[in-house]
């Protein structure tokens, strides 16, 4: 039986809470961006500051739409095969660089690593500000 809210599809409708938990749950989550006049999604280790997400990256297409009037989006999910449940959570937003040393000397003490060695050599701190936050998970699916 469903907690929340449930869609069309059946599936529940995430509180916003919830969904900041899951997405700090998983390290690992895709952001989509409009670069070069194509859709690229690409994977990102990420982290929560609050509402915020954080992910670093080095000189390429994920910083180029940095601080642009484009739309970015991140998704991350989860699904169990053998229960057939799951969830996922998105988030649409605008991008900065953080600057602060403060804030890049407590996210470095975070440890989180980047996928490809661009970001260790030269990283940027990213931040996406939510403009929304959804999510969706199959009824019944446990998550604490």
């Amino acid at each position: 039986m469903a907690i929340h809210p449930v869609d069309h599809a059946g599936l529940e409708i995430l509180p916003f809470t919830d969904c900041l938990r899951m997405l700090d749950s998983v390290p690992v989550g895709r952001v989509g961006i409009f670069a070069d006049g194509e859709i690229v999604i690409l994977p990102v280790n990420h982290l929560m500051d609050g509402a915020d997400v954080i992910f670093r990256s080095g000189p390429g297409s994920k910083l180029s739409s940095v601080g642009s009037k484009n739309l970015i989006a991140f998704e991350a999910d989860q699904y169990d095969e053998r229960a057939h449940s799951g969830w996922s959570v998105l988030i649409t937003g605008f991008t900065e660089v953080v600057e602060s040393d403060a804030e890049i000397e407590r996210f470095e003490r975070l440890g989180l690593q980047s996928w490809g060695g661009a970001a260790a050599r030269d990283p940027h701190w990213i931040r996406i500000r939510p403009t929304s936050v959804t999510g969706r998970r199959t009824p019944g699916t446990a998550f604490g």
